[in-house]
């Protein structure tokens, strides 16, 4: 494929309000990264496009551009106002990308961030061919109008990037605004001028993200460890229940050294710091708390942050007492705190065979692993 200049225009002006969430959909993340920042990343690591053109909404111009510049894109990214249709902004990006020298454009939603560069490539070389082309793949599923059944023989799903010759979709979105067309694609534009368009391959997983089911579930593990030496005059408490035994525990807290564990692997797991970044022990409104109450501001944390816990699994490393006759009720309590079924919660402990500090009865350590959910 000869190389020519070429411009990509993503439209991300919709205001998203099917996805819910507070936030328009395309600054919304995946795994950390802006579903708009992907998008622009697919295009810049494709490496077939001079100037990328991103069209947002007056509204969300100025994020826009603090999201480009933080990611390091700023010298390859220009941004353009967008209209009230999807079909404005695409003609507002193509006037402006008209004004390179670009001889072909790809044009592509915003919320499209899973395209695969061969996909890109593709597009763009049938364009270069044919003059107009468009990422599709056949219909999988038996289609339906309201009169009866739809032969689904030959329909496709229209995705994005289609790709055309500048001149060819300047062309054909002129005459569409002298006649008032409207269309719900740029493929649809070219057809009303005129032009045939070839299919290219597309790949079922180029969703576009419109409502919050179609956003990827991210999965998280974490890992917290905790030890507290024992100590004379307190109750031992582990998983909230208190334990008959002649000595507690010491620390700020009722020191539940099994909780204590499970907060620190939820935080861990959502990368919200530690147990001493939120509950430190120099401040006194936490001196010897429930660590039931911290636990379920710990959940707070977490879910604030977009993730809700999947599982728990912890382990109390003790010589003694023994704990098998309680660990059922530990199990309720910690996941009564989290708001997740009991049955996502396990409590085991295991000794040391007397070796190292709890083999001698010195104190309690407890490990947990957790996965959490966003």
């Amino acid at each position: 494929m000869e190389t020519r200049k070429t411009a990509v225009i993503i439209a991300a002006a919709g205001k998203g309000t099917r996805m819910g969430g507070g936030i328009p959909k395309q600054f919304m993340k995946i795994s950390g990264i802006p579903m708009i920042i992907r998008t622009i990343g697919a295009f810049v690591n494709a490496g077939c496009s001079d100037r990328i053109f991103v069209v947002a909404g007056k509204d969300q111009l100025d994020e826009t551009e603090k999201l480009v510049a933080e990611y390091g894109y700023a010298d390859r990214v220009s941004l353009v106002e967008g209209g009230a249709r999807r079909q404005d902004s695409i003609y507002e990006g193509l006037k402006a990308a008209a004004e390179t020298d670009a001889e072909y454009v790809l044009i592509h939603d915003g919320a499209r961030p899973f395209i695969h560069r061969e996909t890109i490539l593709a597009v763009l070389e049938a364009a270069e061919k044919h003059g107009a082309a468009v990422a599709a793949v056949p219909v999988k599923d038996s289609m339906r109008r309201s009169s009866g059944a739809v032969d689904r023989e030959g329909l496709y799903s229209v995705q994005t990037p289609q790709g055309f010759r500048m001149k060819l979709i300047l062309f054909a979105y002129e005459k569409a605004e002298k006649e008032g067309f409207e269309a719900t694609d740029d493929a649809t534009v070219a057809e009303n001028a005129g032009f045939g368009v070839e299919i290219v391959d597309g790949t079922y997983d180029n969703i576009k993200v419109t409502t919050k089911e179609d956003m990827p579930m991210e999965m998280r593990a974490g890992t917290g460890f905790d030890v507290h030496g024992f100590t004379e005059g307190r109750p031992l408490v582990l998983g909230g229940v208190t334990i008959p035994y002649d000595k507690g525990l010491d620390g700020h807290s009722d020191a539940d050294v099994l909780t204590h564990a499970v907060m620190d692997a939820l935080l861990g797991a959502a990368s919200a710091g530690d147990i001493g970044k939120h509950f430190p022990d120099t401040d006194d409104s936490w001196k010897n708390v429930s660590s039931m109450v911290l636990l379920e501001k710990t959940s707070e944390i977490i879910r604030n942050e977009g993730y809700t816990p999947s599982n728990i699994d912890v382990t109390l490393i003790a010589e003694r007492p023994k704990i098998s006759a309680y660990t059922g009720e530990m199990e309720e309590n910690i996941a009564g705190a989290l708001g997740i079924p009991k049955s996502a919660v396990s409590v085991k402990a295991t000794t040391t065979e007397g070796l190292g500090f709890t083999g001698r009865g010195e104190g309690i350590a407890a490990q947990a692993v957790c996965m959490i959910n966003k």
